[in-house]
């Protein structure tokens, strides 16, 4: 099993790079989002991989890092999802947006990403909104003394509904919407007119 990859990029195609490892090219699937930015023909390069293999062939999918590699684990989990659908969805949802986008359940950045339809992005959403908490959403921390805590308020549901609401209606994205929502949620008091005056202060920075 390959578990990692280092080598000179030797070509590209739409899906896919050729990475030449001390004279062997290996064919390794990636999202858009990695291909655009991992180098050049000639730049070195390394690739966390995941090996899958079938009956019919041995396919490599590689990462820019540990989080992609996390999030198209648990994308390919969802039934309907394969591999070619899990980097679809990490070229127009970057990892570290994902778990907001989860979290706020935001169907039409899922959406987004080829072979995605209503119903499919409404199956992910719903089967990794409680999968997602394990992986840190980056938001919000609170010091408990000993210990530095992820407040997931998406699972909690602590979020107020209708501060979002009323972002969408302005014309912000779910996902931006939810963000700003958590983030003004600590200076509001659960105050919704203050809740959503600190979120469009923060949206317009």
């Amino acid at each position: 099993m390959i578990g990692k990859l280092s080598g000179i990029i030797d070509s590209f195609d739409s899906s896919y790079l050729i990475l030449d490892v001390s004279g062997v090219g290996y064919l390794i699937y990636t999202s858009n989002r990695t291909l655009s930015r991992i180098g050049q023909p000639g730049d070195a390069a390394s690739l966390l991989i995941d090996t899958h293999v079938r009956e019919d062939h041995i396919h490599l999918f590689g990462f820019a890092d540990i989080a992609e590699q996390q999030w198209f684990r648990l994308l390919t989990s969802v039934q309907g999802v394969g591999a070619k659908v899990g980097l679809a969805i990490l070229g127009v949802c970057p990892a570290e947006k994902l778990a907001l986008i989860i979290a706020s359940q935001d169907k039409a950045a899922i959406m987004q990403a080829d072979g995605v339809g209503a119903k499919l992005g409404v199956r992910i959403l719903t089967e990794l909104k409680d999968k997602a908490g394990k992986i840190d959403l980056g938001i919000s921390q609170v010091n408990t003394g000993k210990h530095e805590k992820i407040i997931n308020e998406a699972q909690e549901q602590s979020f107020d509904q209708d501060a979002v609401s009323a972002l969408i209606n302005l014309g912000y994205a779910r996902s931006e919407a939810y963000q700003a929502v958590m983030n003004a949620k600590k200076n509001a008091n659960d105050n919704l007119q203050d809740i959503i005056r600190f979120a469009l202060k923060e949206l317009s920075t």
